[in-house]
């Protein structure tokens, strides 16, 4: 039954408070940990405005520090921005117990490493999130579009740990693909997300309707497009010859979207510039395969990033 798991939620951003959201309306009991939030969250919960139905996420337990949760969990969801500052082995060690899987809601690639050593005789499921979606103010957040999840095990195959979980998500509504290969699904997921996240930035903070109305901007993000695809393919992880055109439609059909990169740009927080662009250009390079057009990416985008930390 559903209400026999338990969640720890790490990160209450509009990620991981809209999943972990639609898990708790079926009886999975949530204990969301905090931290800039807190005050917000345990005093009124999450107020989520979804294109499915507008619902609040009322975690079972709100704390500060993971170790303050009550309970052993048998799930710890990591759904914070994937930057190489955040310690996640030293914060979520706590309540990390024998039986707990460590569940990573993140963007980029290369990115279960640390966990994955420092929890070796831990389960690790890797978890890839398409869904248009915002964290407005603290305790508010936007679902504009799509909304399912992909998931696997790391490095490779699906536990009955991750089947377990599959299902919980398909009980919540919420459309889960249980992925053998989740490093080409985060390929997949890469193929969006460097050409989309770093030119909403550097264009001069645009929406994906800005960047979908020119014929010069989708000839650009196709060409990025196309080196992110060879390098998958250098990767191991061919990615299909129909890709690219499928993401620039469902794009095209979108509502105006601020990706990411843009929001935490506009709030001078630190973008995933390494998990999404730098971490697949060093993988690029080992290979030997030439990307110009995301190395160009990178160095502006790193610019951009330490410039807006100052302000």
């Amino acid at each position: 039954m559903n209400e026999e798991t338990k969640i720890i939620l790490l990160g209450t951003g509009a990620v991981g408070s809209y999943f972990c959201g639609r898990l708790s309306k079926t009886g999975v009991k949530v204990c969301a940990v905090c931290r800039s939030d807190f005050d917000e969250v345990s005093h009124s919960g999450i107020h989520i405005r979804s294109v499915e139905g507008d619902f609040t996420f009322t975690p079972d337990e709100t704390v500060r520090h993971a170790k303050d949760c009550s309970f052993d969990a048998d799930y710890l969801v990591i759904a914070t921005k994937a930057l190489p500052e955040i310690d996640l082995p030293s914060l979520i060690k706590p309540a990390v117990k024998t039986n707990t899987a460590i569940v990573l809601i993140q963007n980029g690639i290369d990115i279960e490493g640390p966990l994955y050593k420092a929890f070796p005789e831990n389960e690790i499921i890797s978890g890839i999130a398409f869904i248009a979606v915002s964290r407005e103010s603290y305790g508010t957040v936007n679902h504009m579009d799509f909304g399912r999840i992909t998931l696997g095990s790391f490095p490779a195959g699906v536990s009955d740990k991750t089947k377990k979980l599959g299902a919980l998500f398909k009980d919540a509504d919420v459309p889960c693909i249980l992925e053998e290969n989740i490093r080409t699904a985060r390929w997949k997921k890469l193929i969006w997300n460097i050409p989309y996240n770093p030119i909403s930035v550097l264009a001069g903070q645009v929406t994906t309707e800005d960047m979908m109305a020119a014929p010069e901007s989708i000839d650009t993000i196709r060409r990025v497009m196309k080196e992110v695809t060879a390098a998958a393919a250098s990767d191991g992880c061919p990615l299909g010859d129909d890709v690219i055109e499928k993401n620039l439609a469902d794009t095209a059909g979108m509502p105006p979207y601020k990706p990411s990169m843009l929001l935490d740009y506009e709030n001078r927080r630190p973008m995933e510039v390494e998990a999404i662009v730098g971490n697949a250009l060093r993988i690029a390079k080992k290979n030997g395969v030439e990307t110009p057009l995301i190395s160009f990416i990178y160095s502006l985008l790193s610019i951009a990033d330490r410039t807006n930390r100052r302000r």
